[in-house]
């Protein structure tokens, strides 16, 4: 018995459960190592969870940040075109002034015909930036367009109406960029 004893102590760490023999009374059942195993399950089912919760929020937050940038992108882009057109414009002013005072003997010489020519390169490359003349001329005088520069008497013409377009306005993309300077009619 002593012997039972003393292989009880050595398998069990020195103390002796009182069963006598192979001791059985210590080793998990199938019932707990079941149970530990869907508790560590569920726990690395959660952990999951999480896991992929925040992959969801990280890459929604970063496509969220790639379309802001896009958009910020494009606002600064237009920013840009606008005003390298309010620059443009000036140079267009210009050769609107040139062109409306040549003499007649000059408008089919070849060397002005050039220079004509670079006016409509320069209107070409406003269209490009989404600019667009504002009419004016014979139209109805509208405050958010027209700047009044002068008021005549005109018996032809009704009251309010644009007689003369002293410089072009222009708008960008739907926008009004420069108001166009107008005289009307009293």
């Amino acid at each position: 018995m002593e012997n039972n004893e003393e292989k009880d102590q050595e398998t069990t760490g020195g103390e002796s459960c009182g069963c006598g023999g192979d001791c059985s009374c210590r080793e998990p059942k199938n019932e707990d190592i079941v149970m530990e195993l869907e508790k560590k399950l569920e726990e690395c089912q959660k952990q999951s969870e999480e896991y992929l919760n925040g992959w969801k929020r990280a890459r929604a937050d970063y496509l969220n940040f790639r379309n802001e940038e896009a958009d910020r992108a494009a606002v600064l882009g237009s920013l840009v075109r606008e005003e390298a057109a309010v620059q443009i414009l000036p140079l267009l002013d210009n050769f609107n002034l040139v062109e409306s005072k040549l003499p007649e003997n000059l408008k089919n010489d070849a060397n002005v015909a050039g220079i004509i020519q670079l006016k409509s390169q320069l209107l070409d490359l406003l269209k490009t930036y989404g600019v667009e003349e504002i009419k004016s001329l014979d139209q109805k005088f509208n405050p958010n367009l027209h700047e009044v520069v002068q008021e005549v008497e005109a018996k032809d013409r009704e009251s309010g109406t644009v007689i003369e377009e002293i410089k072009k306005g222009y708008n960008i993309n739907g926008r009004l960029l420069r108001p166009a300077k107008v005289k009307i009619a009293k």
